[in-house]
């Protein structure tokens, strides 16, 4: 079977990721980190050629944050594409905007609690 979680090749680009990482994605990885939801979550995680924001392995879910960048329609037909093929692998992915981030952390939190039970 081949591997297709942190696969090698992209170990430089996930530690490139994680050492620029949004101000939004710092502020969730310090709600995320350290098992604090009850369970293990991963920052900059590679699942076949996609890297994502957040995995939950425990759960099968992922987290993405979304900026201005996502709205174009060359960038919405990218996501579609790589949710499709995420979820093809039995896992769920989730969005959230920055401003979510900004303006409602404490209700961000909630939504990815209830997607945890």
């Amino acid at each position: 079977m081949q591997k297709i979680h942190n696969r090698k090749e992209k170990l430089e680009s996930r530690k490139l990721l994680r050492k620029n990482a949004t101000p939004q994605e710092i502020i969730l990885w310090s709600r995320l980190k350290s098992k604090q939801l009850g369970c293990k979550f991963r920052r900059q995680h590679s699942i076949g050629r996609y890297i994502v924001d957040f995995y939950c392995p425990e759960h099968k879910l992922i987290i993405e944050i979304d900026g201005s960048q996502h709205k174009s329609e060359e960038a919405c037909k990218y996501d579609k594409e790589r949710t499709e093929y995420l979820e093809k692998l039995g896992l769920q992915v989730i969005r959230f905007w920055n401003n979510e981030i900004n303006n409602n952390l404490e209700g961000t939190i909630l939504k990815i609690l209830g997607y945890l039970k």
